[in-house]
């Protein structure tokens, strides 16, 4: 699939860039954040609930709808979108690869892909560049991802540059039996810290071509320093009339420092973790529901905020139902951290129009970690 992208604004002091981009589904507005429907949910939540919490894309997982319930039931039930019954906006898969290096266990990375265990029974398995193509083909996402590996942080520079080599031959050998024309296929650029071979992981994935272009490894272990640059290296490289996505990144702060370093599209499973431990986002930093402090507060979990959860409920009735282990405490953080990050995305588009991004990221943080 052609995804038809366009960019609207672009900033005159940093690399952000306000756009839109077509499919089937209609319009979606980037910048934007996806949440992570890893298993075809988002943990808790029904689709209503994503599209009142203001998400369009939804991002599911290629290595754990593989395992279970199986692409083929999957594509026997007219593909994602008719699964989950998630009418609301576009879907992306990820490659697996991630989860690959990340919960297998006994990883033995090979050229034709990678052989490991499974984390659920440990079964032998194997997954290839084509392997990984063929079930995101049968999942039938809007957007799929490159087969890829993703390194461990830290690496050495010849660790890297011959990762970044093989992921650059799965990616055109992904590319060589991508199947469904329906749906966009993403590259995903590597090279961890080194900027060079960032650059190189950029232009030499730009060669290939793809219809947009991921920014993988940025997220696993690094400082925020390091990683904002290493988002840096590689958006620059790339081209303008394409989407850009950060994988994997979620954290308030680094959606603004991102947005202002090119990149069009985030995802984390952050906002549905943290709310199952009882956290909640707010403009003046994140809080813990569970605190004794909030037992006889009867605010909402933040002012002004028009998500379904603060407008119908306290703090005090959240933390209730936390300690008292109801599920609904966990839901109710869900759909406001969800909600949170939405709104946030809103208001970056807001500033990046009026190109007073700068100035908003400098009052976020002001109020977030004070």
């Amino acid at each position: 699939m052609d995804l038809q992208f366009k960019v609207l604004k672009k900033s005159n002091r940093n690399m952000s860039r306000l756009g839109e981009f077509t499919t089937k589904w209609g319009v979606s507005k980037t910048p934007m954040f996806m949440p992570v429907g890893t298993q075809a949910t988002v943990k808790t939540l029904n689709p209503e609930e994503l599209k009142d919490a203001g998400a369009n894309v939804v991002l599911s997982n290629t290595y754990h709808l593989w395992l279970r319930p199986g692409e083929d039931i999957v594509k026997k039930a007219g593909g994602l979108h008719q699964f989950m019954n998630y009418k609301n906006g576009p879907m992306l898969t990820d490659s697996g690869g991630f989860q690959v290096f990340s919960l297998a266990e006994k990883k033995n990375i090979k050229e034709e892909g990678v052989y490991f265990k499974s984390h659920i029974d440990g079964s032998n398995l194997f997954l290839s560049p084509e392997k990984s193509i063929e079930i995101q083909n049968k999942l039938g996402a809007d957007i799929i991802m490159s087969f890829d590996e993703c390194p461990p942080y830290p690496a050495t520079y010849e660790y890297m540059k011959n990762s970044v080599e093989r992921t650059l031959r799965w990616a055109k050998r992904g590319k060589e039996v991508h199947s469904n024309a329906e749906q966009a296929l993403f590259g995903i650029v590597q090279g961890g810290e080194f900027e060079d071979l960032r650059r190189y992981s950029a232009e030499e994935t730009v060669k290939i071509g793809f219809d947009g272009y991921s920014v993988g490894g940025a997220a696993v272990g690094e400082t925020k320093e390091v990683q904002y640059k290493e988002v840096e290296y590689a958006t620059k490289y790339l081209p303008e009339d394409k989407v850009r996505y950060l994988m994997g990144v979620g954290d308030p702060i680094d959606l603004i420092e991102g947005t202002m370093r090119g990149i069009d599209i985030f995802d984390c499973v952050a906002p549905t973790r943290i709310a199952r431990h009882g956290n909640a986002y707010t403009r003046n930093g994140k809080i813990n529901l569970r605190n004794q402090k909030y037992k006889e507060d009867f605010t909402p979990v933040e002012e002004n905020c028009d998500c379904y959860a603060c407008k119908n409920f306290t703090k005090a009735y959240i933390r209730h139902l936390l300690i008292s282990e109801e599920v609904l405490g966990q839901r109710l953080l869900s759909i406001h951290n969800i909600r949170f990050l939405t709104r946030l995305m809103e208001d970056i588009r807001e500033n990046i129009e009026t190109d007073t991004l700068e100035e908003f990221r400098d009052d976020f943080k002001e109020k977030y970690y004070k």
